[in-house]
């Protein structure tokens, strides 16, 4: 197999991970779950260093990702 898609292989798997967190995280939101919620959030900005860390993600993206993230959890509280 070729380098490339394997690393086609390995980006959509690790994007289909963040939505993944996303999702979770949103669900915790609007259940009004403060403490899954800010666990679901802690995975979620990982999982985003880790995908900038990969070259999966550009770090400009995955910061403003991660901020709005954060901001939704602070407008809960």
């Amino acid at each position: 197999m070729r380098n490339s898609a394997v690393k086609q292989l390995r980006n959509r798997s690790v994007k289909s991970r963040l939505k993944s967190l996303e999702k979770r995280y949103a669900a915790a939101l609007k259940a009004g779950k403060k403490d899954e919620a800010g666990t679901a959030l802690r995975d979620a900005l990982s999982a985003f260093d880790k995908a900038v860390k990969g070259g999966v993600i550009h770090r400009s993206a995955a910061n403003r990702k991660k901020s709005r993230l954060t901001v939704r959890l602070a407008t809960l509280k």
